[in-house]
């Protein structure tokens, strides 16, 4: 153990570093309440040791010092920093960091404070709720997650002293959430350490087996990199630019995630490093600069047309700009150069905070604020589990971006694998809500029709189109999943009152009256969950007036079957239990085809029919089952995101399904018309595709409609051979 005079000097000497390594220049003010902030710290913290054994104050100190120099935060959030464990794990509480630090740094401290009254038995995952809880304080200051980012960075860093099982739970988080959060703030640095660090921990083989690859590789490519830099810089140097070239090595989880993707070996990788020519200039000439740059080195070198990437005209959301350029190098290798000038290095370094320090007048931040406006969608639809929440979340991190041109020339960024139906709701909820066609370069594509850079779209709509349930197969985006989810909701909603008051009238007949003892009986009988169930069914005509006659049966002997049952101790009625559920969600299908695939279901957690769930495809097993709450879900997805499957108990009852229908009959004038008129207008059946072809007077027709049960399909086909020239109606 070190003396206490030691580690009294070395905390002392933290201090001291902490102010000198500050990015932001800090007033006496600043300097004042960092230094209360410490004190408080120090003071709270006395008594408590990490498990390495060093005091645990060291731990907010070094998360205070990443903040400050590696973000390059203000002296609020190195405040915050200090403060950051002090109302979980001392006797400090929230009121007393308001009356010492002020609104600002209580509420930054309050959401990083995880939560430790939720029950360990639970049904829930804390660790979602605490990243809930997280985002959800987004809406007061965006430094509780850049706080909370170098928080874990430290812990990663000190990963080394807990158990095995921890080291893997922390990593698997990290990677999970972390690194991805760090990547779209646009801290490239944090988020790259943390991806090695977590796959240290994770795959500790495969992490030594590149680094070691890497060790070996090192002298040969720091030659390389020598001799392609030297030509560069004789001609940068005749232009009498003042510059800096720099080398960047591929970090170790960038070539694994490389090598599993494109299934290759670590020699196969031919862009292990880039070159990062790094320039001065001033606002007004940074980016005719960086073309001229640009031009030098394909002067000197043939570059690849399809890897240009122009972030200098069109920066990302999180703010990152440079000119990257693909080239031939030395002995036929390609190499990727970052042309930045060293305000843009700057923020692709320090992100956020060097963003207001270069902003220029009324220039609009398209950074963080940009992707906070995008993040609020999310963080509004905050009423669905915490897994599904933190899923949503995710959307909004890692994805690549697309570019298109709306018909006025607005440019819009969406993530790529955005479809046409994404880029309504991006422009509108109302628009995304009343699309009913979509024309991309001028020509009409389907909703699901997957957007690429520099297309120009064009959204059609109508006041007559709902949202349907095969649209959520249309969409990647969190704002248009939970606009159509609530849109759903709603319609269901209106359904059911419908279906209510046909019930009424319909048992009224029967001389039954619908109330709540009725309705609880009903319910029994028909093997469901809540009277929204069953109105929506009666809405839609899954229970029909035969059931209800049988219904009624069962009904009217109630009396005899009471004494039978005071007999038999039992309750005849069908008893909502695991069986009926299991009968109710008869399938379980897979990925977006909807596929019956083999699969077991997973004991760690036990998943029923109705439950969410998702696959996960092990090696030796097949596919296993899992609920979406299962303790095991954040791990399975941090770790194996590609052996994830999608999956849902499909309710035949509810469930909407495609059908082919094949029409013939004689060629009368209007007969298209009418039939369209019937399923759509008539009968609000969805046409999914319509094809009717004519020969001397005998006409054959294929539709495909989308209905959502039997009974709707049988009462279609009636309707059609009642209309005049309709000989024959067959279901393929």
């Amino acid at each position: 153990m070190v003396s206490e005079e030691i580690e009294n000097k070395e905390i002392a000497k933290q201090y001291k570093e902490l102010l000198r390594i500050s990015y932001q220049t800090l007033t006496k003010e600043d300097k004042k309440m960092i230094r209360a902030a410490f004190d408080t710290a120090v003071d709270a913290h006395k008594t408590q040791r990490r498990k390495t054994g060093e005091a645990y104050v060291f731990h907010p100190i070094s998360v205070a010092k990443i903040v400050a120099h590696q973000i390059g935060m203000d002296a609020t959030s190195i405040a915050s920093a200090l403060l950051h464990d002090v109302v979980e794990d001392t006797e400090y509480g929230l009121e007393d960091i308001g009356r010492l630090f002020g609104t600002n740094v209580s509420k930054i401290v309050d959401g990083l404070t995880k939560i430790s009254n939720l029950k360990k038995d639970k049904d829930i995952s804390l660790q979602a709720e605490n990243f809930r809880k997280m985002l959800l304080t987004l809406n007061d200051d965006v430094r509780v997650i850049i706080i909370k980012i170098a928080d874990r960075l430290h812990n990663m860093q000190t990963l080394g002293g807990m158990p095995e099982h921890k080291q893997l739970k922390i990593a698997s988080e990290t990677l999970y959430i972390y690194a991805p959060m760090a990547h779209r703030i646009g801290l490239y640095n944090i988020k790259t350490e943390l991806e090695d660090l977590s796959f240290k921990y994770i795959e500790p083989n495969r992490f030594d087996s590149i680094k070691n690859n890497i060790e070996e590789s090192r002298e040969v490519q720091d030659q390389y990199i020598k001799s392609f830099s030297g030509i560069i810089e004789m001609a940068l140097d005749k232009e009498r630019l003042k510059y800096q070239v720099k080398g960047r090595s591929k970090s170790i989880f960038s070539i694994h995630r490389k090598m599993l993707s494109q299934n290759i070996t670590f020699e196969e990788i031919f862009d292990k490093f880039a070159i990062r020519i790094i320039y001065k200039a001033t606002h007004k000439n940074e980016k005719f600069l960086a073309w001229k740059i640009y031009s030098i080195i394909t002067d000197h070198f043939v570059p690849n047309p399809t890897r240009l990437r122009d972030w200098i005209t069109g920066p990302k959301s999180n703010g990152y700009e440079a000119l990257h350029v693909t080239v031939m190098g030395p002995e036929n290798k390609w190499i990727e150069i970052q042309i930045r000038s060293e305000r843009m290095h700057e923020i692709a370094e320090k992100g956020y905070a060097a963003h207001y320090k270069y902003k220029h007048g009324e220039q609009k931040d398209i950074g963080i604020e940009g992707w906070l406006d995008k993040l609020q969608e999310v963080i509004e639809n905050n009423t669905e589990n915490a897994i599904d929440f933190v899923e949503s979340f995710k959307l909004n991190l890692y994805a690549k971006e697309i570019f298109v041109f709306t018909p006025d020339g607005e440019l819009k960024s969406l993530p790529k694998g955005a479809t046409a139906l994404d880029f309504a709701f991006s422009i509108h909820t109302e628009i995304g809500m009343k699309t009913r066609g979509a024309r991309v370069n001028g020509k009409l594509v389907p909703l699901s029709r997957v957007l690429k850079s520099g297309e120009l779209v064009e959204i059609m709509t109508s006041e007559s189109i709902k949202p349907s349930a095969n649209w959520f197969d249309f969409v990647i985006t969190s704002r248009a999943k939970s606009k159509i989810k609530s849109s759903l909701n709603e319609e269901k909603k209106r359904i059911a009152e419908d279906g209510r008051e046909l019930l009424r009238r319909k048992l009224k007949q029967l001389k039954i009256t619908l109330n709540e003892k009725t309705t609880s009986y009903m319910l029994r009988f028909f093997k469901l969950n809540s009277s929204l169930d069953l109105f929506y069914r009666v809405g839609i005509g899954t229970i029909d007036n035969k059931q209800l006659k049988n219904f009624y049966s069962e009904y009217n002997n109630s009396f005899l079957n009471f004494f039978k049952k005071r007999i038999r101790k039992k309750n005849t009625l069908p008893r909502k239990d695991t069986k009926d559920i299991t009968q109710k969600f008869d399938t379980l299908v897979f990925g977006k085809e909807k596929e019956n695939l083999k699969h077991s279901l997973s004991p760690c957690c036990n998943p029923i029919a109705g439950e969410e769930v998702f696959g996960f495809i092990t090696i030796n097993e097949g596919v296993k089952v899992h609920k979406k709450e299962c303790p095991n879900a954040l791990s399975l997805q941090s770790n194996y995101a590609y052996r994830i499957i999608s999956a849902k108990w499909i309710d035949y009852s509810s469930d909407e399904f495609t059908v082919n229908l094949k029409l013939s009959g004689i060629d009368n004038m209007g007969i298209v018309s009418d039939v369209t008129r019937l399923i759509s207008n008539q009968m609000n059946v969805n046409i999914v595709k319509l094809s009717f072809d004519s020969d001397d007077g005998i006409f054959t027709g294929v539709i495909r409609v989308s209905v959502k049960n039997k009974t709707i399909l049988n009462r279609l086909l009636e309707n059609l051979l009642k209309i005049k020239g309709i000989d024959k109606v067959m279901r393929d």
